[in-house]
């Protein structure tokens, strides 16, 4: 969850994630009225999430976007699908 989320365009975030194998898809939402959001991933089981914020770590540092400040995610939760149809 973000409050804010960064106004920048953040599709490199889904493109650095995606680099990593079984990153399955990502979205970024935005509350157009308040300028939150969240951010969701599907993985497979396998996964390494750490894996895959290193990815968007180094990509983070290749364009300079860790250079000036951001905001930061206010909260992290990870879920596992248990159904899905």
């Amino acid at each position: 969850m973000w409050e804010p989320m960064p106004d920048d365009d953040r599709q490199w975030v889904i493109d650095a994630a995606k680099t990593v194998p079984g990153v399955l898809e990502a979205y970024h939402l935005v509350d157009p009225a308040t300028g939150n959001g969240l951010s969701i991933a599907f993985f497979d089981d396998e996964v390494d999430v750490a894996e895959v914020k290193r990815a968007i770590s180094v990509k983070a540092a290749e364009i300079g976007w860790s250079d000036s400040p951001h905001p930061a995610p206010q909260s992290e939760t990870i879920y596992h699908v248990v159904r899905r149809g």
